[in-house]
């Protein structure tokens, strides 16, 4: 058994993210939950993405979990690791991003590691060391109200120093212009004068092809899914992988349809307010929830009315305002578990009622769903919008089409076209 590239994602989503930029650039990819046992086969496949949830829990455990799948990867032969974050570097002062990457870096001795979180496709930036989502900083997008990771910097440089002892330097716009030696010799700088990690600006995807061609033979590379899909080129070009003819292939899947969102993203809320206008709906509110109404029950028994081939959405997303009230009365973590858990008991109950394709809004939601289902592998299928592919997995012996989409990631009318596209 042995694989191209290796990957640790730290939620589950930002895992289905660059498992689609890998195939779409040509890698025959499985998705796994979770650190596989030994005798797992990932059969012919030229990348493996261990999908963690070890964004924001406590960081001795993001580092064991992400060592423990480092050592399964290894194993497993990986020419290359990496190790995925979002394109909004979701994270707090404490990490877990620059712990995790402290520890991979110190696993497999080794002292330098670029940070990439750019996806300009999906209008993630970087240029002088500072984020922007959009035409926005990224405290200023509206990820300065994320209920988990609010990132109130948008400053990466300073924002990973917080997160490390190590020294994190630029590897600035004006050298990745000049191309891939200058960019090399920007490297061997900045490791020769100790720096651990450089932050990379980008503003368009000629960036990532440079900072791919620099990164191609690193031990390890971090950064959000758009270096991804540059990476395999380099591959190709080192002799590492062959090409294929249809890398994301699946089974076709019909019947029933069911999407559930516990994302509060504005992405998502868009996304939802534009399915509402046609569609059927439940809402869940967190605080019901809390005062002991069995929403899920509810939620339950009113889709299975209306299950067929037109979808139907399960949410319990709610704007800032709204998260905020409920978080205040039940605690952050409270208030998140009592959404995850509803959300998960919804989608369990209504793929063993005949679902048959699933779409998940929101990381945490998510992992939760993916969990309650006992999914352990994902093959990952062609993009529906950028960062977000269909994917083909077992449930009980039944074929499954889940579709998990970061929060904020997809077009606004992405809950109704998902379904044409598959």
């Amino acid at each position: 058994m042995s694989i191209v590239l290796g990957a640790i994602a730290d939620d589950f989503t930002g895992a289905t993210d660059l498992a689609n930029n890998l195939v779409r650039a040509g890698m025959r990819t499985i998705q796994v939950i979770g650190v596989p046992g030994n005798d797992f086969d990932p059969g012919e496949a030229d990348a493996v993405v261990v999908a963690l949830k070890s964004r924001s829990c406590p960081v001795a455990e993001a580092v064991s979990d992400s060592n423990a799948a480092l050592t399964w990867l290894r194993t497993a032969g990986a020419r290359q690791l990496f190790f995925k974050y979002c394109s909004t570097f979701d994270s707090t002062d404490q990490g877990n991003i620059g712990p995790v990457a402290d520890a991979l870096l110190e696993s497999i001795d080794d002292d330098f590691a670029v940070m990439c979180p750019s996806f300009p496709t999906n209008k993630r930036t970087v240029y002088q060391g500072y984020l922007y989502a959009g035409d926005r900083l990224l405290n200023e997008s509206g990820m300065e109200n994320h209920p988990l990771n609010p990132m109130a910097d948008a400053d990466l440089v300073r924002v990973l120093s917080r997160q490390t002892d190590g020294k994190v330097g630029l590897l600035d716009f004006a050298t990745l212009q000049q191309g891939v030696e200058s960019s090399c010799e920007r490297v061997t700088e900045l490791r020769r004068r100790g720096y651990r990690y450089a932050i990379c600006d980008t503003l368009e995807d000629s960036q990532l092809e440079v900072i791919a061609a620099v990164v191609a033979e690193h031990g390890l590379v971090t950064g959000g899914s758009g270096i991804a899909q540059a990476l395999p080129a380099e591959y190709r070009r080192l002799g590492w992988l062959q090409p294929v003819a249809d890398a994301g292939h699946l089974s076709a899947i019909s019947g029933p349809a069911l999407i559930v969102s516990g994302s509060c993203s504005t992405a998502t809320l868009g996304q939802i307010k534009h399915f509402t206008s046609e569609h059927e709906a439940f809402a869940i509110d967190p605080l019901a929830l809390a005062e002991g109404g069995d929403q899920a029950a509810e939620a339950i028994d009113w889709a299975r009315q209306r299950l067929g081939e037109k979808p139907v959405l399960v949410y319990a997303s709610a704007p800032p305002e709204r998260v905020r009230e409920a978080q205040e009365k039940l605690g952050v973590e409270r208030a998140g578990e009592l959404v995850e858990q509803a959300l998960a008991r919804v989608a369990s109950e209504l793929v063993n009622a005949g679902v048959r394709r699933l779409i998940v809004a929101g990381g945490e939601t998510s992992g939760a769903v993916v969990s309650a289902l006992d999914v352990t592998s994902l093959r990952i299928g062609h993009q529906i919008d950028p960062g977000v592919p269909w994917t083909e997995t077992d449930v009980d012996g039944n074929n499954i089409a889940l579709a998990l989409k970061s929060g904020n990631f997809g077009a606004e009318n992405f809950f109704s076209r998902a379904f044409e596209v598959l």
